[in-house]
């Protein structure tokens, strides 16, 4: 069995509709897996019609998988550049 790291991210959608945040990032070239949703952790539950746009402030989780330690502190870097990351941190 190989252990993997995990890096897990905050992603700020508000202004876009459904996953269209998550989608829009640059992934970073390493990653083994990553999903996206709630169960990463969010703002609360959204208060909109699934069609509309996320509020102002609100946030969704992530969680993406890597080989090493070393890679995974590289991708935290990688996701904190971008607009939408509102933290990244690697996770035990």
């Amino acid at each position: 069995m190989i252990l993997m790291t995990t890096v897990r991210l905050k992603i700020d959608v508000s202004g876009t509709v459904g996953d269209e945040a998550w989608r829009n990032l640059k992934q970073f070239d390493e990653i083994q897996s990553a999903a996206f949703g709630p169960k990463f952790g969010s703002a609360g539950t959204c208060r909109h019609a699934a069609n509309q746009p996320h509020a102002k402030g609100e946030w969704i989780g992530a969680e993406i998988k890597l080989e090493t330690p070393l890679l995974a502190q590289y991708a935290v870097s990688h996701y904190l550049e971008q607009e939408r990351v509102l933290d990244a941190d690697v996770v035990d």
